[in-house]
């Protein structure tokens, strides 16, 4: 198997139980153990954090990636020496506006929830601590290891918060000392990813920069705006929340929000294959192969990612049963995150093929534009329809982004990713949802699930098989029933 096969499917395993082992501490642990506002508050620093990762980062995760290769032997360690000092050039401007204005941000941030005032540093470190993380495992990608980087990035850190959680549980450790090992816990990450990046190449400090370095934070700049756009997107619907409501509703938004993202993780695992095959397409060329892969990779993902929507609705009244029931008032929620998740998966390799092109700056541009009607919905609609409105307002942003992205591949490759079969896996989806909305089983709702969840599954592969409808997942089921074992 080869190296970069090799390491897509660790990091594929490594995506999936990190996301097992997320749903454990997002769905049971943190809901039982920390009081709600906490894990309110929990939520708010860690959402903080991610916002001020890219600006933090300055970019240079992915400088990194893209120049890495272009430079001559003789001038790495001066790239590798500027790539560690560049996000300094986001980190000391934050940490002095943090510094000299503190009461006035904490004033800011604390008009509804006054806990938040006590934690700005937190988020700093937090941010700081996330920023430097992707520096370092992007300097273990350039030198073509990205497993380990991965395991800390969706393993690591979720172990290290269970663990926290049940030191918390059985009172060896205070709520605030949780907070703060917390925040020791992203810190400790970026040093053991430190460590491990100097293991493969140790940097030699040299001040003799790059002869394209002009080009080289002009890129940086770029990555910085669109970084920042998609992070806002993700995460500021949590923050906004803060603004608006008590503290404790940005807990309940954010499991209903986990419940809905679980959707995204065939999406996540596939990309990390397509993106390197659809950079070479478009290096030869070739539109036909390009067609292919944007049309294929979109009716996997839709399939992948509509099944699951369909799993996670129709069970959802089962699993809120299984949590505390300040929980259980996020259907909406999930719904609208949910099939906000499914519109990404059904564009299938959009992304790469943008981001691989010459028209990048463009889609930078209107990730801008979109990060920005965001805001403005979350302002306008949080105050009127609480957590609802902050749904909505990502729903809408996510939805007008991802058609702008639609119109624009149409209009510069002249391809689109639906198909006939497009219809079909939708009717589906359709007709199973109708057949088992009104079907509720009167058993504990674990089993429910279970028993829901077989015969919609079995029912979903039965139609996929016996119409054809994916190539992809007809050749997976015959070899699948190849390696059963036949009777007689």
């Amino acid at each position: 198997m080869g190296i970069v096969l090799k390491q897509s499917v660790q990091n594929v395993v490594y995506t999936y139980v990190g996301f097992f082992i997320a749903a454990i501490n997002t769905l049971f642990l943190y809901t039982k153990i920390l009081p709600d506002a906490y894990y309110g508050l929990v939520t708010f620093i860690l959402a903080s954090g991610a916002i001020l990762m890219p600006l933090m980062a300055f970019g240079v995760h992915n400088t990194m990636v893209k120049f890495y290769s272009r430079c001559p032997e003789e001038e790495k360690d001066g790239f590798l020496t500027l790539m560690i000092l560049v996000p300094l050039l986001g980190v000391v401007p934050v940490a002095l506006l943090i510094l000299l204005g503190y009461n006035p941000l904490g004033d800011l941030i604390s008009k509804v929830n006054p806990i938040v005032k006590d934690y700005l540093w937190y988020i700093f470190i937090v941010g700081l601590s996330m920023a430097y993380f992707e520096v370092f495992n992007a300097w273990c990608r350039v030198h073509m290891k990205s497993v380990f980087g991965n395991f800390m990035k969706e393993v690591f850190i979720r172990v290290g918060v269970s663990i926290l959680l049940a030191l918390f549980y059985f009172e060896m450790i205070s709520l605030d000392t949780f907070l703060k090992l917390l925040v020791g816990l992203h810190l400790l990450r970026t040093v053991i990813i430190k460590i491990y990046a100097f293991t493969l190449r140790y940097p030699k400090l040299d001040f003799h920069f790059p002869a394209h370095t002009k080009e080289i934070l002009y890129y940086s700049l770029l990555i910085i705006l669109g970084g920042s756009a998609a992070l806002i997107l993700l995460e500021i619907d949590k923050v906004m929340l803060n603004q608006f409501v008590s503290i404790e509703n940005v807990a309940y938004y954010s499991v209903a929000v986990y419940i809905a993202t679980v959707i995204i993780v065939p999406s996540r695992a596939m990309h990390q294959i397509t993106y390197p095959l659809t950079a070479e397409l478009l290096n030869l060329g070739d539109m036909v192969g390009l067609k292919k892969l944007y049309q294929r990779s979109s009716l996997t993902l839709f399939i992948a990612s509509g099944f699951l929507f369909v799993l996670i609705i129709l069970n959802l009244n089962d699993l809120y049963l299984l949590i505390p029931e300040n929980y259980r008032s996020g259907f909406v929620i999930v719904f609208l995150i949910g099939l906000a998740k499914v519109l990404d998966s059904l564009l299938g390799n959009n992304n790469s093929i943008l981001f691989n092109s010459q028209y990048y700056k463009t889609v930078l541009v209107f990730g801008v534009g979109l990060a920005i009607l965001t805001i403005v919905l979350n302002y306008l609609l949080i105050p009127k329809l609480g957590l609802e409105g902050a749904a909505l307002a990502s729903f809408v942003s996510i939805f007008i982004f991802n058609l702008v992205k639609l119109v624009f591949v149409k209009m510069k490759f002249g391809i689109l990713p639906f198909t006939q079969e497009t219809l079909k896996v939708l009717a589906t989806l359709v007709v199973l949802s109708a057949l088992f909305y009104l079907l509720q089983f009167p058993f504990h709702p674990i089993l429910n699930i279970m028993l829901k969840s077989g015969l919609i599954v079995g029912m979903y592969v039965v139609i996929l098989y016996r119409f054809g409808i994916s190539e992809d997942v007809s050749s997976l089921l015959n070899k699948w029933l190849k390696k059963m074992p036949r009777s007689g």
